[in-house]
């Protein structure tokens, strides 16, 4: 399991673990593991650290000190290191000092045929994106020159990931102690490259923020076993497709036909359209373990809706079955319920722009599940999981080909059958999620368009990459 602190936490941790330590002890290791990145990243590129030209963009505070003390470290084994202060007058004293013992130099402005830049300019603690003289710095940065971040790309919000001004977007960022929400969770994330932690000693408490592995997963899918039948293993209940969107229901069925249940039980107008693709669908109402409801049912249809959630067994509410939900209604559900909106449907649960949603995604999540006492699954650029008395999870696999029609019926499909299968809302969705990044990689080969329905067929490799990895 990856997890990730707030900025309150970890500074707690690091407080407490400095007080045990000599002074300094803390930034000598932070420098260290930043350095030995830095020059890995030099010797891929150049063969070796030798010679390398190197500009750190420092701010004033520890990030800045940080960012020194590893350019004192480079600059000790031949590189040559120039500082760029973003306040000459207020950089950290100890950190120049070492840099300019090592042969380092300070610079008005980054050097035109720099070699690597390293973004010193502001810590974890930062907000609101970056002041007119550090955007000025970022903006120094040459063309094509790989930039390591110190901690945080600066200008992102560590607790959310929210980019609220200009930031800088790193090729690589060396983070220290635990991993930052703004680091999974986009848009911070897009802009954190490749993220590298370097373990400092902290000692921390649960998790903010979880990102499941293959191992979790594993651990939590369910599988058959000798006394297994089709009804214990459960069935899962599709209202889904119209006649004007009967491929919403096939793709839904066929993401449920490979979720884990022991039966998919479909009800709607697109029953000839779902047995001719899969036969073994047991069509009409009946006895089931949870509901799908939404994927392409139109308008008109809440009253069907409203009559699954009704019912005391898990849903998935999804798509057109997301429109004018109560949150009276699904606060005094007693069985678990799964949301799974995109962008804009969370926008409209909310009453807020979908401009908003987008530049909060962590907070959008966190309240959309307050709000209608559920487990939310918000999908987008980074999927987020949130409720169900869990931390918010970030979703770590997928590609951007996923983004195409009916690729979310197919997720709906599965989560929901993850769900009848006794999974609870937050491990039905967070499975679900990742086992569908999974399927859409796979199905994308080395970077080709992928169609919905192949993504189902992936899946079947995607369970069996968590189990074998």
């Amino acid at each position: 399991m990856r997890t990730a602190y707030s900025v309150e936490t970890v500074r707690a941790a690091e407080r407490e673990l400095m007080a045990r330590l000599p002074e300094g002890a803390l930034m000598q290791r932070a420098a260290a593991g930043l350095a030995a990145v830095c020059a890995g990243l030099l010797t891929r590129r150049r063969g070796r650290v030798y010679g390398a030209r190197v500009a750190l963009l420092a701010g004033p505070g520890d990030n800045g000190g940080d960012a020194l003390y590893a350019g004192a470290r480079l600059a000790r084994r031949g590189a040559g290191v120039t500082a760029v202060p973003m306040d000459p007058e207020r950089l950290h004293p100890g950190g120049l000092a070492a840099l300019r013992a090592a042969g380092g130099r300070l610079a008005a402005a980054v050097p035109d045929r720099a070699d690597l830049v390293v973004d010193g300019l502001l810590g974890i603690g930062g907000r609101g994106g970056l002041r007119p003289a550090a955007a000025a710095l970022a903006g120094q940065v040459p063309p094509g020159v790989p930039v390591v971040a110190v901690d945080l790309p600066s200008g992102v919000d560590a607790d959310t990931g929210e980019v609220a001004g200009p930031a800088v977007a790193a090729d690589v960022t060396v983070t220290f102690g635990a991993y930052k929400p703004g680091l999974l969770v986009d848009p911070g994330a897009s802009r954190a490259g490749a993220v590298h932690l370097v373990d400092i000693g902290l000692e921390l408490p649960d998790a903010e923020m979880e990102a499941l592995q293959h191992a979790d997963v594993a651990r939590l899918l369910p599988l058959p076993t000798a006394s297994s039948d089709k009804y214990r293993r459960g069935v899962v209940g599709i209202l889904a497709g119209s006649r004007q969107y009967p491929g919403a229901a096939v793709l839904t069925v066929a993401g449920a036909l490979r979720g884990g249940a022991g039966a998919v039980r479909y009800a709607g107008p697109a029953a000839e359209a779902v047995l001719a693709g899969y036969p073994e669908t047991l069509i009409g109402r009946g006895r089931v373990q949870a509901w799908v409801a939404g994927p392409g049912l139109g308008e008109g249809r809440a009253g069907e809706v409203a009559e699954v959630l009704a019912q005391d067994v898990p849903v998935l509410v999804d798509a057109d079955g997301l429109r004018g939900l109560d949150p009276a209604v699904l606060r005094a559900r007693t069985a678990p319920t799964l949301l799974t909106p995109h962008a804009g449907e969370a926008a409209a649960l909310l009453g807020v722009a979908r401009e908003e949603v987008e530049a909060g995604r962590l907070s959008a999540a966190r309240a959309l599940a307050e709000r209608y006492g559920a487990a939310v699954l918000l999908k987008g650029s980074t999927t987020l999981v949130a409720g169900g008395g869990r931390p918010v999870r970030v979703n770590p696999t997928g590609t951007a080909w996923l983004a195409t029609a009916g690729s979310g019926d197919v997720l709906s499909g599965l989560a929901g059958s993850l769900l009848a299968a006794g999974l609870s809302g937050a491990d039905a969705g967070a499975v679900g999620a990742y086992l569908h990044g999974l399927a859409g990689r796979r199905a994308a080969g080395g970077g080709a368009p992928v169609l919905a329905h192949e993504v189902a067929e992936a899946l079947p490799g995607a369970w069996r990459d968590t189990r074998h990895p």
